[in-house]
Order: C-alpha cells, then sequence, then structure tokens
C-alpha cells in the first residue's frame, strides 16, 4: 500500500471510530484524551520493535551483541537492561507500562470481579499510572504526559474500547518511519480538532502549508529556533524535516518555545521527545508577554502563528517594556506586540516569518501605522506574502505572512507575493498548498535574495522603500504586484462587443419573458404584481 493510502486509511478509520465512542465530549477535552494514549501506543511499539531486534541480534553469532550459546537462561535478563534502548533513542517502558499490558488488564478492572492483587483501578486509574510510570523512567517526559483521566467525566467502558481503537494503529509502514506515522496522526487530530473548536482551535494549529512555507523561505539549517507562540510545536516539526532533506543535522539547532496553555504545552514537549530534539521551553507554561521565559534569548530564527488580532494582550505591567522598540503597540489588538516581541528576540543577523492577519498591512489605528513605518524604514521586511482563503480549518480571517530580516542580503527592497489564487481545494471548506506551490514561491524568494529580477504581473514585485513610502507605508501586496496581462485571443475588439452585446439581448429577452411567467402565476393565485 502506497504511504498516501495507507495514512488516508488510518486517517478515516481513527477519526471516524473515535467519533462514534466519544460523541458528547469537547473537542478541547477529546485531543488530549486521544493523543496521551496515541502516545503511550507509540512508545510501547517503539520498545517492543528494539526488543524484538535485541532477541535477534543476541541470538547471531555475527552480531556485536550475540550472546553465546547458552544464552537462553539469562535473554530475558538482559532485554531487560534499559541501556539497550536509550542508546537508540528509545523510551524505557517498565513492564507495568506496557501497552499490552494495559490491553490485558484495563477489561478486568471493568468488571465486578477484583484483578488479581485486589486492587479495583478502573480504566482512568490505570491509564494516570501508566503515564506517571513512563514519566518517571525517563526524565525527559517529566510534567509532560497528562496524568487526569480518572477526573474526566467519561465512562470507564468508552475508555477501554477507545484504547482498543488506538491499539489498531500501526506504527510500521514500509517506506514510513514510526515517528512520522505518529506525527501524521497528531497532525491529522490537530487539524479536525481545530476544525471542531472554530476560533480558540487556531491558537495551537497553524496550517501544514503554511508552516512549510515559512521553513522553506527562511531555511533554517542551524542555530537557535524560537517560536512564543508554538502551540504543539509544528514549526519545529517543519524545521527537522527540513534539515534532514537537506542532508543536515537535527543537532545543529536548538529549540526555544513559549505556550501559555498547559495541556498543548505537553503536547509539543512529546512532539519535540519522540524526535530525540533537545528543547528549552522554559520551566512551566506561561503567558508571552508578562512570564516572558525567554528573556536573554537572541534567536537566529523566529517562526510564529501567534492569535490573530488577539483583544486581551495587554497587562499593566507592559507600560515601558523594552521589546516596544518601535512604539507600544494598542492595548486592544495584539498583532505588533507579537511582532515588536519577536524582534526584540532576534539575533544581530536573524531572520522572522510570521503570520498575520491582514489588518496588520494597513492599519493605522492605535499608533501601528507608525510602528510599521518606524520598522520599514529600519529596513527589516524582507517578503510579505499574501494567502489565499481557506487555507485555515477554523477561521476566515484573510492573513499574510511576513519576512523580516535583521540582515537583508537586497537592502533597501522588499518582495511582495500575492499567493491568493495559488493551492488547490482539498475539500469543501479547505486550500492547501502542494509541493509545486510551496517550491515555486520559495524559489523565487530565494531568486530575489540573490539580486535577480522577479518582477511578474499579478504575483511578484521587489519594491523600494521609497516606493513602499509612496504608498504610505502600506503593505498589501496588491497595492505593488498590479495585474497580470491578458493574452491577445486574436479576435478583434468589434467582433468581441458584437458577440457579446447579442448574447445580451438573448439573455433580456429570457429575462422579460421569465418576468411574465412569474407575474401571470402570482396572479392564478390572487397576487397581482
Amino acid at each position: 500500500m502506497t504511504e498516501q493510502a495507507f495514512l488516508h486509511d488510518l486517517e478515516k478509520k481513527l477519526w471516524t471510530s473515535a467519533n462514534k465512542l466519544l460523541p458528547s465530549l469537547d473537542a478541547a477535552v477529546y485531543k488530549h484524551v486521544v493523543l496521551g494514549m496515541v502516545f503511550v501506543k507509540y512508545v510501547s511499539d517503539s520498545f517492543e520493535t528494539r526488543r524484538q531486534e535485541l532477541m535477534a541480534a543476541f541470538g547471531d553469532p555475527e552480531h556485536d551483541y550475540y550472546l553465546g550459546e547458552d544464552a537462553d537462561d539469562f535473554i530475558e535478563e538482559e532485554l531487560e537492561n534499559r541501556d539497550y534502548y536509550t542508546e537508540k533513542n528509545v523510551f524505557w517502558v517498565p513492564a507495568a507500562a506496557r501497552w499490552q499490558y494495559l490491553q490485558d488488564n484495563i477489561r478486568l478492572s471493568l468488571g465486578s470481579t477484583l484483578p488479581l492483587g485486589g486492587e479495583f483501578k478502573g480504566a482512568g486509574k490505570m491509564l494516570d499510572d501508566t503515564m506517571e510510570l513512563i514519566e518517571k523512567e525517563n526524565p525527559k517526559l517529566k510534567r509532560i504526559l497528562n496524568k487526569n483521566y480518572a477526573q474526566l467525566q467519561i465512562e470507564q467502558n468508552k475508555l477501554a474500547d477507545l484504547l482498543d481503537l488506538i491499539a489498531t494503529i500501526p506504527f510500521s509502514h514500509d517506506t514510513l518511519k514510526a515517528k512520522d506515522i505518529l506525527g501524521h496522526v497528531y497532525e491529522y487530530f490537530l487539524g479536525q480538532f481545530a476544525a471542531a473548536e472554530g476560533k480558540k482551535g487556531g491558537q495551537f494549529y497553524t496550517p501544514k502549508s503554511i508552516v512549510n512555507l515559512i521553513v522553506e523561505m527562511v531555511e533554517p539549517y542551524r542555530g537557535r529556533v524560537y517560536d512564543p507562540a508554538m502551540g504543539s510545536g509544528g514549526f519545529f516539526i517543519s524545521s527537522e524535516k527540513f534539515i534532514e532533506e537537506h542532508s543536515g543535522r537535527i543537532k545543529d539547532i536548538s529549540v526555544y518555545g513559549q505556550e501559555s496553555n498547559p495541556t498543548t504545552w505537553r503536547l509539543a514537549a512529546m512532539n519535540m521527545a519522540i524526535r530525540g530534539i533537545d528543547f528549552d521551553f522554559g520551566k512551566e507554561p506561561a503567558d508571552t508577554f508578562t512570564r516572558d521565559q525567554h528573556p536573554d534569548l537572541r534567536a537566529d530564527f523566529v517562526l510564529a502563528n501567534p492569535p490573530f488580532n488577539q483583544d486581551e494582550w495587554w497587562d499593566a505591567s507592559l507600560e515601558g517594556d523594552a521589546r516596544w522598540q518601535y512604539g507600544t503597540p494598542p492595548k486592544g489588538n495584539g498583532n505588533y506586540a507579537w511582532m515588536s516581541h519577536m524582534l526584540h528576540h532576534t539575533s544581530p543577523s536573524g531572520v522572522v516569518g510570521l503570520v498575520l492577519a491582514n489588518g496588520s498591512l494597513s492599519t493605522t489605528t492605535g499608533g501601528e501605522g507608525d510602528i510599521r513605518k518606524k520598522i520599514i524604514e529600519k529596513d527589516l521586511v524582507e517578503a510579505i506574502v499574501a494567502l489565499p482563503s481557506q487555507l485555515f480549518a477554523n477561521t476566515q480571517i484573510p492573513a499574510s505572512i511576513w519576512i523580516l530580516n535583521r540582515n537583508k542580503p537586497q537592502t533597501g527592497k522588499t518582495l511582495f507575493i500575492d499567493a491568493r489564487e495559488v493551492g488547490h481545494m482539498i475539500d469543501r471548506k479547505q486550500r492547501a498548498f502542494d509541493d509545486a506551490d510551496t517550491r515555486g514561491i520559495a524559489d523565487t524568494f530565494h531568486a530575489f535574495r540573490r539580486g535577480e529580477d522577479v518582477d511578474e504581473p499579478g504575483a511578484y514585485y521587489a519594491a523600494t522603500t521609497e516606493e513602499i513610502a509612496r504608498q504610505e507605508y502600506v503593505l498589501t501586496p496588491g497595492r505593488y504586484v498590479g495585474v497580470a496581462e491578458e493574452e491577445d485571443d486574436g479576435v478583434p475588439f468589434g467582433e468581441k462587443m458584437m458577440a457579446l452585446t447579442a448574447t445580451l439581448r438573448e439573455q433580456f429577452a429570457e429575462s422579460a419573458r421569465l418576468e411574465q411567467e412569474i407575474r401571470k402565476n402570482l396572479a392564478g393565485l390572487g397576487y397581482e404584481v
């Protein structure tokens, strides 16, 4: 089965079945119930895969791990040596936390007969104990896993049914790595939850199309990568894939992030842990503005999709904050507060890639126009990408990508990109970019960086700072790229007009006929018009 078919079947099976199991549970709660279980299944499967590798190696005379002909008596003991697992970046899973043990015993906990040992736990308590054991044995997971299943208002047998469903997730495929299958499951569920949660969901889920485009444009090969509104860590995951695809090393980047939602903060940490990425997400979940977890950080790359038009971001303690270098952002809208925060945390040669609502391109409310003018005059705006509608699953607010660069290769110029017609519809409600779309935009951007002429009417235009000033520092791409020229079809204007007016006469005649028919029908019902 192809990768695409495998993943599509997996998506359909999981989402449809899960909705049948927990139809009344709020999506905001449900996502953490499901994804926590998926994580346990993944670490257990990874552990079992490594265990099978070791069993084969212990019995292979040509392998370094060969234990000799009489090893049967102590193979089981060797299989419980955690060093064999951790050396391959596989989490150590104690026996009482392994998936098979959990699945074998969770049904017993629901019966009237007490399980062996005499302790009645319940499905929720068993799951909490499992999470506790895994976390205790793996310091990287400290404070990360969800351990409140017993407190949820969910029927215990429903939890057991959900466990059986997740047991069917195959973390193996001929060409896909287990962590990529898990990542796809996470990404799919987060997208579905974002749609179910509406606007609130968009605060943690950024569409893959946008994440990949920003990463391809910014190219975070090495250095410090920071996301002050990280959600589930999508930018970091995409950065990892970018590095792998370009023959780089994930160890060449350091990951920093911040997130105020405790459960989403844990989800991001889980995403990093399974990939073996060292990360610093601060001591705890916290508000980026009032409890900055990385006050001294100056990152090489800042990548983020902060909440759009956030109206409750201000706190009195922020008055006169050092981050407002270009002016104090308006208290009723956080767009420029996020931008200012990111620029503050950018190194002298650093690059920022962020997504903001389109209003930020032209607004003058609350001093935003003055802040934008100063940022432009400091020659920080390298590119603006106008995005198409329907990229987000949960909001129709028009958005754009800003690329800010403290060390622009093309000084005094900004590339405007109108990508509003790029992409394709993946269903009735949502649009996406394919690889060719992403590559086309990114390649043009990098050609601009190299000093090449990339102007294309209706799509790309490299404007000077003087041109932007003449437009009163408005950054809407449509003002600069113009309109694409239409190809001449060779038909003389007079002939076109004759054909159009003939068609129009026919439409007028049909309209008159329909009007008379409607009047006649209404009169027959006793209603004169």
